[in-house]
C-alpha cells in the first residue's frame, strides 16, 4: 500500500534538525529545524559544506569518518546515537546528538548521507552540573570521615 505521508512536508515539519550532505560533503537538504539549531538559512546551508557547523578542533576526525562510510558504505551511527560538539552560526557552542542513515543512488553508490539531529545543549549542561553538585557531596561526606 502506498504511504499518503508527503515526505517533503514531514522533513519540513518535524522538530529535529534533518541534513544530507553529497560525497564530497556538501549539503543538499537543510530543512526549517535545521536552519533554528545552527542559524543559517537554506539557502546559507545548501551547497556549502559541513565544516559550518562544525567545530574547527573536530573537523579532521569528522572527516575521515565521513569519508570511511562513504567508501564502505557502513555506518555505526544508524543505531547508535552520535554525541558531539557543534557550532552556531553566531559562534557559541551546541551539544548535538544525532544518528544517520545512508542514501543510495540507482547504481547503488551512497548518493548521501542524512543525519537527524537534536539539540542537547541543555540536557548536557544540566548533567554536567548535577556530576559537579555530586563531586561537591562526595568530598563533603569523605572530609568528615578523614577528620576521624
Amino acid at each position: 500500500m502506498q504511504s499518503t505521508i508527503e515526505f517533503r512536508q514531514l522533513v519540513e515539519v518535524v522538530g529535529d534538525a534533518i541534513m544530507a550532505s553529497n560525497a564530497s560533503g556538501a549539503i543538499t537538504l537543510w530543512n526549517p529545524a535545521s536552519e533554528r539549531m545552527f542559524g543559517y538559512t537554506e539557502s546559507e546551508a545548501l551547497g556549502k559544506s559541513l565544516d559550518l557547523i562544525i567545530p574547527q578542533r573536530q573537523q579532521q576526525r569528522h572527516w575521515d569518518g565521513y569519508h570511511k562510510t562513504m567508501e564502505t558504505g557502513v555506518t555505526r551511527y544508524g543505531n547508535d546515537v552520535l554525541r558531539v560538539p557543534a557550532v552556531h552560526k553566531d559562534g557559541h557552542s551546541l551539544s548535538i546528538a544525532f544518528t544517520v542513515a545512508l542514501l543510495h543512488a540507482a547504481d547503488g553508490t551512497i548518493s548521501d548521507i542524512v543525519a537527524v539531529v537534536r539539540d542537547e545543549s541543555n540536557r548536557f549542561a544540566e548533567d554536567r552540573a548535577l556530576r559537579k553538585r555530586l563531586m561537591e557531596l562526595e568530598a563533603q561526606i569523605a572530609k568528615p570521615a578523614a577528620d576521624h
